[in-house]
């Protein structure tokens, strides 16, 4: 009997990656989007089912996981990947972004996982992979509180309820991936900007230019990042954490050998 993934964001970038992967292994997969009208290439296999989900809708995220459950019977893994990042200096966020960063990264994976707990409670167990990111765990660049904020609390979501999942056989799992080719992250950025602000205009400006010239040898290649979803999907790893790439193995290395204070002083002297 095939495997079922649950798989949020799936119109695009990492989503789609993962969901056509785990098909083409002969998994059943749901593939949940916001506007699954448009979606034409996930269509195109028989063992994937769109559904619409808006992640931060909770009766359309319970009605999302009950269309997944009546059509294969079960759902084995979900991977919690819809995200989105709001960049910028605080005080220019408008309320709406700041509410949405939250709903989005954080408040739709406590969505979907309220919304699966009965079901893997009832089949003795389940695994969700979050996907977090190395701004989940550390820092890097200014302007980017809010989405720091929202991966550095899915960490600590993730890592309280190991707690009273474990004795229900229910796994948890963290990706920390950095930029990868295809996402479009950085196109897609919501940036907190104002007119009639100038304080925070040079440190914008050279984040702008960082992002857009970064060198394409230290932006990740997606399927690693597929690789290691399906490793842990599958048990050939059982990693709580798992960090992509060499950027974040690196930064989380000099993280963890120094004090906090020398860590955020050397990042700090990249944009002085």
């Amino acid at each position: 009997m095939s495997k079922v993934i649950f798989i949020t964001g799936t119109s695009s970038g990492l989503g789609k990656l993962t969901a056509r992967y785990f098909a083409e292994q002969g998994w059943n997969v749901a593939a949940t989007m916001r506007t699954p009208e448009k979606e034409t290439e996930l269509t195109q296999y028989d063992n994937i089912k769109i559904i619409k989900q808006d992640v931060t809708d909770v009766e359309q995220t319970k009605n999302a996981v009950s269309e997944a459950i009546n059509t294969f019977g079960r759902i084995d893994v979900v991977v919690n990947n819809a995200g989105m990042g709001t960049y910028g200096a605080l005080e220019l966020a408008k309320e709406a972004d700041i509410d949405w960063q939250f709903a989005v990264n954080t408040r739709g994976p406590i969505n979907v996982i309220r919304a699966f707990l009965p079901h893997f409670r009832e089949n003795g167990g389940g695994m969700f992979i979050n996907i977090s990111s190395f701004m989940g765990v550390t820092t890097a660049v200014p302007l980017g509180s809010l989405y720091n904020m929202s991966k550095f609390a899915l960490e600590g979501l993730t890592e309280g309820l190991y707690y009273e999942l474990k004795p229900l056989n229910i796994s948890l799992r963290l990706i920390e991936q950095g930029g990868s080719t295809g996402n479009n992250f950085v196109e897609n950025i919501s940036w907190n900007e104002s007119s009639s602000i100038t304080a925070y205009d040079e440190l914008t400006n050279k984040l702008k230019g960082l992002m857009t010239s970064r060198d394409a040898s230290l932006v990740d290649d997606p399927g690693m990042i597929v690789n290691a979803i399906a490793d842990l999907a599958t048990g050939k790893s059982n990693k709580f954490r798992t960090v992509i790439g060499q950027m974040g193995n690196n930064l989380m290395a000099l993280r963890n050998s120094v004090p906090v204070e020398e860590y955020l002083e050397k990042m700090s002297a990249n944009f002085s």
